[in-house]
């Protein structure tokens, strides 16, 4: 677990109640071994599926009220807000419809047919834009829909996540591409929270713990 003493890359308070949604949800699976295979091939004993999210709604809600509080208190401002397909659109969504801005999304890689977009809806040139994504694990695909954004020519300096396994290790390789990574929930915390509201045993949490030090090796 990370030092207690040092700065965390997340506010506790809020990364709290988000650690617990998600929890309560049932988004996360803990297993005393590495029993999940994720789309970078590595076998972890955690999974995290924050769709799950969208059957809950006041969990969502929850969520949704974090991401809105993260935005007012580090006065992030914005023209359109853009969702990383698939699971972080359901979330940009949302905030666009509270925030009152456009809406855009980006695909994996652009269409092979019609007009070839991979940044889907309308963006203009200069645009100030916020991603969204539901969660971080090595980065990779936010920082690739991130890119794609700026070569549609929107202004992006801020990506928003829900939740990232290695915060301050995401958050250095994002702001090594030019880009600010404001997050809701840590390891730390979710692991806390899990251990706390008995979700979780302590034999899950150690393994937990063992697949963090070995995935910081992936940034």
């Amino acid at each position: 677990m990370a030092n207690k003493q040092a700065k965390r890359a997340v506010d506790p308070k809020r990364a709290a109640q988000v650690a617990r949604h998600l929890w309560g949800a049932g988004c996360v699976t803990i297993k005393a071994t590495p029993s999940f295979r994720w789309a970078s091939g590595l076998r972890s004993p955690i999974y995290t599926d924050n769709r799950v999210l969208l059957a809950h709604p006041k969990r969502r809600n929850g969520i949704t009220a974090a991401f809105l509080d993260l935005i007012k208190t580090e006065k992030l401002a914005c023209d359109v807000i853009a969702g990383v397909a698939t699971s972080g659109i359901p979330l940009a969504a949302i905030l666009a419809d509270h925030l009152k801005k456009p809406l855009v999304y980006v695909r994996p890689q652009a269409k092979a047919h019609g007009r070839g977009r991979q940044v889907e809806g309308e963006l203009k040139k200069g645009q100030r834009v916020i991603l969204i994504e539901d969660l971080v694990s090595t980065g990779g695909s936010s920082l690739k829909a991130a890119a794609a954004l700026r070569k549609a020519g929107a202004e992006l300096t801020h990506v928003l996540a829900s939740f990232a396994y290695l915060s301050e290790q995401a958050q250095q390789r994002f702001a090594a591409k030019g880009y600010q990574l404001h997050l809701l929930c840590d390891g730390e915390s979710l692991l806390e929270q899990g251990l706390r509201q008995k979700y979780i045993g302590p034999r899950q949490a150690q393994a937990a713990v063992r697949f963090f030090a070995k995935l910081a090796e992936q940034f």
